[in-house]
């Protein structure tokens, strides 16, 4: 099982990985960070995706739609797999960490337009969140 480090850097191998970061979406805290930033400021970066995510995680318009089989009751506290922010150059991918506890953590990775593959980043990033350690 794969601590935050070893998360990071296997997110960097996917193509056009530009950098990854694991951020707490509550207090809007990287975790972990490697690789460039989008705007030069890790910790910036992380404060700024952590408001996306809040706003997806806690508002019904992005949740399953009604009498899908999601429940929080089976243990997933949050409805939403994934965002993806794209603009001319670059993807965000930010993928929640479901975790048996709080669940307020995910994975931000942001590549290359020209170069990444958003189906294969969507699903390893998918794989990692399945793995990640926390603690």
């Amino acid at each position: 099982m794969p601590g935050i480090d070893e998360c990071l850097l296997e997110a960097m191998r996917l193509p056009g990985a530009l950098g990854a970061a694991v951020v707490d979406w509550t207090s809007g805290l990287a975790l972990g960070t490697v690789g460039d930033s989008p705007n030069g400021d890790h910790e910036a970066t992380a404060a700024e995706a952590a408001e996306l995510a809040r706003l997806a995680a806690e508002h019904r318009a992005f949740g399953p739609e009604e009498g899908s089989d999601w429940s929080e009751s089976a243990g997933e506290a949050l409805p939403v797999e994934d965002l993806i922010v794209s603009n001319r150059d670059t993807y965000h991918v930010l993928r929640f960490v479901r975790t048996t506890f709080d669940s307020s953590v995910f994975l931000h990775l942001w590549m290359a337009r020209s170069d990444g593959n958003l189906a294969l980043a969507r699903i390893r990033l998918g794989e990692m969140a399945e793995r990640l350690v926390l603690g």
